[in-house]
């Protein structure tokens, strides 16, 4: 049985995930300089690089914190020890991102979608298929199926940079933002060799 003091020590937890939270929904875009491309590049090929790179910075603050909220809830989960307990948790968590992140998910395009499930794969090292399948109340209200349905959008997809093109020049628009301090950094769930993947990539061309 969840007694009065659990109850109000779990939902304090969220409580305080939201508070501590910061995810700007608004971002001012300012111009993008597309550096260390040939000078023989297409103006349609900058135009799809720019946009690309516009795309990582609007959607990576909800990978950051999809990673920041699998660890919180597998830190809090490993803490309660009844189901009655986690089932509890799952719901609260579950309500919150509901009410925080559904209508702005709604509002991401197709193309937006499927570069967020591939940053989800990078902080979290796991698919957004597999997160929900694992937490399928919280990851639900996170990633709503319906909205990948509606789309058509694999939930499956991995992030390599090593073995995809575009993945290769978003692991790049990442670490030029992060030193440019755009957005707030956070390391991959898993390791990303991008000096080596670079001259992977020089030795193909």
């Amino acid at each position: 049985m969840v007694t009065a003091n659990a109850q109000e020590v779990v939902t304090d937890t969220v409580k305080n995930v939201v508070e501590n939270d910061s995810i700007v929904f608004n971002m001012q875009m300012e111009e993008i300089v597309i550096s260390n491309l040939k000078d023989t590049i297409s103006k349609a090929e900058r135009k799809r690089l720019y946009i690309l790179r516009r795309r990582v910075l609007k959607v990576y603050p909800y990978a950051k914190i999809a990673a920041e909220r699998l660890t919180r809830l597998n830190a809090t989960m490993a803490k309660l020890k009844t189901k009655r307990e986690k089932k509890k948790y799952s719901k609260i968590v579950e309500k919150y991102l509901e009410d925080e992140f559904e209508a702005q998910l709604k509002k991401l395009s197709r193309k937006d979608g499927q570069i967020l499930v591939k940053l989800i794969h990078r902080q979290t090292g796991e698919t957004t298929f597999d997160l929900i399948k694992e937490y399928k109340s919280g990851w639900k209200a996170f990633w709503s199926s319906r909205i990948a349905k509606m789309f058509d959008i694999n939930l499956k997809t991995e992030y390599s940079p090593a073995t995809v093109p575009e993945d290769y020049l978003i692991e790049g628009f990442l670490l030029k933002a992060f030193r440019e301090h755009r957005l707030p950094a956070q390391d991959p769930a898993f390791p990303i060799d991008y000096p080596a993947i670079t001259a992977q990539w020089r030795e193909k061309e």
